[in-house]
């Protein structure tokens, strides 16, 4: 210590009591200072006033001694209570020097110091908010203490702070906020559930509008919800339902942009419950902002698609998830396809009403939809015609968000359904814009048909369905099929052909569109083409799902159609075995689904142009396999003309292969499909040929269980001694019907034997590479 002179106005005997080491004797010396202070009060004396605290700042409380840092904390409170409304005036020169006493490296100073600044506080109540930031950033220091009664002493202070704070409407929140932003990452436990604390307190001021600033913390306070402790993540869920219902409430003050990105990222945490209200943020988010949130689509996909697999220990995140996909789903609208991605000047109006946010999403069918969550009526908030908002829709993020969650083998199945119906939706609302990323999605959709689960599978033909007769997908200048191995030189034309050799030689080429498909676009014939490709390439799926997909196909587009086109390409398939293979599967189908009854019904009497033209286009696709080629003739009543091919199977090389075919024939025969047929049979005199095929068809078989069911059925033929014909006989109302048709039929027994020579050859070809390859192995 200085010269006396040098700590007056304080006498010597109140500088000794000050630096004792003994509180009582410090106490008595604070009353003197108090004393003496309450006069420089009266007098006015404001020079001395200060001049006291600067010497119990600067002497005492800033000393290297302990016990005089003990005594100026004693004597700054005393001064404080002498000032008392007055202590507003000096509170910079007050505060100051205890709060940097918070960092004392003994304990027991800094309980002092607690008590000082809360006496100090204590007078000056709301003369403080001015200081409010200094005071905050010591407490929340003071809140992560390890001495419990320090700790004791801040949660004192900090009750008495929140105290004069709620009863103030002078608090500077737009200075406070930075300073919160900054504490609230802080990962010690006190330290978090004080800043939450604060948080709470301040939502619940009613002249304290918290929600402005809710982007600046909200990430803070999701890190938070993720805490070790039980009792500070109860604490940030109860301060996030507050935020969130005052959001419901006041959703027209909200800045919903800001804080959609925090919310994707939230949305993926490892954490349940932050993932869960993460969630649920974002439900509520996407129907109350609306259009808003289009922006983020690409982000929100990110996060929620994934969800949609998760299981019953994660159904709350499931469910919520599955809201937002069909919130979310509902915000794209056709005029989104009118409106250019590079004009973002664009404006629509900014949120639906409430009834279309509440309505039934379309072409969403997954899930349940969480009945738990608040998402009242009144939460919905609409715009006025003259409030628009600019909204983009990022269509190119978005496909490549879905073209990953599709091409990723790791996803579940009800994410991959998800994915589709995206698609499809997207298709349905922005077929301009989605038609230009077609080409790169083909492959993939391709890829899906492999996919384990049928309900995948018939979500991707939809949307392939959708693409191939979108009349968007017409091929324009820049846009359409970019494959160039499919590309076509001119147009071909597929007719009932009247003579041999009328096929002309630029049908054999690969096409893009078939002229029997006028009602599907360009990629109609494309997705033909590489469908087949991959029953070829893939042929475990030919087997296990070709009937299934076909049958689909027969459903979603024109079954004649896909018959047509796909006999238009088997035309040119050099792969023989696979054509013959997929010629009996498409045969099996048309026999036997209900799905091509009327496919049937068109062919069974051939009474159109198109319905004949259809049939010699099968027909020469059929000639790939003999048996299905007679089994189209039954089909089309052409009994004449069966009878003729039967009869050349003798010049084919019969195998077992080829018995069991028609031994499946034979089966068939008896199937409900064939029930005319085997009416026709009593009418002996008109069908000669139908019966001599039927021959035809017992002379072939071994005798084996199929024989004796057609020989069988051959013996209930009335009065076999009609069945001689002889050529002056009248032409039966087959021969007729057959004129009539003009189809040549010479000409396409010629297509068969020439078809069936190229199988011959191809078979002997490979049992010669087959024997090369066995003679290397023994050599």
């Amino acid at each position: 210590m200085n010269a006396e002179r040098d700590l007056s106005p304080l006498t010597p005997g109140v500088v000794r009591a000050l630096t004792d080491k003994l509180y009582e004797k410090r106490k008595v010396a604070a009353l003197e200072i108090e004393k003496l202070v309450r006069e420089f009060v009266a007098q006015n004396n404001t020079s001395q006033i200060k001049h006291v605290i600067q010497i119990l700042s600067q002497e005492f409380a800033l000393s290297q001694h302990p016990h005089s840092r003990k005594g100026g904390l004693i004597g700054l409170a005393a001064c404080s209570i002498a000032l008392g409304k007055d202590s507003g005036l000096y509170l910079k020169e007050l505060i100051e020097p205890v709060l940097t006493c918070f960092n004392d490296a003994d304990s027991r100073l800094r309980y002092y110091a607690c008590e000082a600044l809360y006496n100090i506080v204590k007078v000056a109540r709301g003369s403080v908010l001015p200081h409010f930031n200094v005071l905050f950033d010591g407490l929340s220091k003071l809140a992560a203490d390890p001495d419990p009664n320090v700790k004791s002493g801040s949660e004192l202070l900090d009750r008495l702070l929140k105290d004069i704070v709620t009863e103030s409407n002078q608090f500077d929140l737009v200075g406070f906020i930075p300073l919160l932003r900054e504490r609230i990452y802080s990962n010690n436990q006190y330290a978090r559930q004080f800043i939450i604390s604060w948080i709470l307190v301040l939502e619940s001021v009613p002249d304290i509008n918290l929600l402005d600033y809710l982007p600046e913390i909200l990430d803070g306070l999701f890190q938070i919800l993720g805490d070790n402790s039980k009792e500070i993540r109860k604490m940030c869920e109860v301060a996030l339902g507050e935020f969130l219902k005052e959001i419901k409430k006041n959703p027209s003050s909200v800045k919903f942009a800001e804080m959609a990105n925090i919310l994707v990222i939230h949305c993926q945490a490892a954490d349940e419950l932050i993932q869960l209200t993460a969630m649920c943020w974002m439900r509520e988010f996407i129907q109350l902002a609306g259009r808003v949130m289009l922006p983020y689509s690409s982000g929100i996909l990110t996060a929620v698609l994934p969800c949609l697999s998760y299981d019953d220990r994660k159904k709350n995140i499931k469910e919520v998830a599955n809201v937002c996909n069909q919130s979310l789903m509902k915000l794209v609208i056709p005029e989104d396809d009118e409106m250019d991605e590079a004009k973002p000047s664009m404006t629509i109006p900014a949120k639906p009403t409430s009834e279309e946010s509440l309505s039934k999403p379309e072409a969403v069918t997954t899930g349940s939809l969480d009945a738990s969550g608040d998402s009242s009526n009144s939460g919905v908030f609409t715009v006025t015609s003259c409030e628009r908002i600019q909204v983009t829709l990022n269509l190119d993020g978005i496909v490549q968000v879905l073209d990953y969650h599709l091409s990723d083998t790791s996803i579940g199945m009800m994410t991959r359904i998800a994915v589709l119906k995206w698609l499809y939706h997207l298709y349905i609302k922005t077929p301009r814009k989605m038609f230009r990323h077609t080409d790169s999605l083909f492959p993939i959709l391709l890829r899906t048909l492999s996919d384990e689960s049928d309900e995948v599978i018939l979500k991707d033909l939809e949307l392939l369905a959708e693409i191939a007769s979108s009349p968007a997908g017409q091929t324009e200048e820049g846009h359409g099929p970019s494959d160039g191995s499919d590309a076509r030189p001119g147009p071909v034309e597929l007719h009932v052909p009247a003579r041999a050799g009328q096929l002309s030689s630029s049908s054999t080429k690969g096409l893009e569109c078939s002229p029997s498909t006028p009602t599907m676009n360009s990629y109609f014939y494309k997705f033909m083409i590489n469908l087949l490709k991959r029953f070829s390439s893939e042929r475990k799926l030919l087997e296990t799902r070709g009937a299934f997909i076909i049958r689909q196909l027969c459903l979603l587009l024109n079954a004649e159609n896909i018959f047509h086109s796909m006999a238009d390409i088997l035309l040119r398939e050099e792969d023989l075995k696979f054509a013959s293979t997929m010629v009996h599967t498409l045969n099996t189908i048309l026999l036997t689904s209900s799905e091509l009854f009327q496919l049937r019904n068109q062919l069974k009497d051939l009474k159109t142009p198109e319905s004949r033209n259809l049939f010699c286009c099968l027909y020469r696709s059929w000639c790939h396999n003999p048996v299905t080629t007679v089994s189209l003739c039954f089909l089309t009543q052409n009994y004449k003309h069966a009878y003729d091919l039967i009869q050349k199977f003798g010049d084919l090389e019969v195998t077992v292969d080829f018995l069991t075919e028609v031994d499946k024939l034979v089966q068939l025969i008896e199937c409900p499909i064939f029930t005319y047929l085997r009416l026709q049979l009593l009418d002996v005199k008109n069908n000669p040929y139908l019966i001599k095929a039927l021959y035809g068809l017992l002379m072939l078989l071994p005798q084996s269980s199929a024989f004796q069911l057609l020989s069988h059925r051959l013996q209930c033929v009335p009065n076999p001694e009609l069945m001689q014909t002889a050529d002056n006989t009248k032409p039966s109302t087959s021969f007729k019907r057959t004129a009539a048709s003009n189809i040549d039929y010479t000409e396409l027994l010629q297509h068969f034997e020439k078809v069936q020579n190229k199988h011959l050859e191809a078979r002997h070809q490979r049992a010669g590479q087959a024997e090369q390859l066995d003679r290397r192995v023994v050599l």
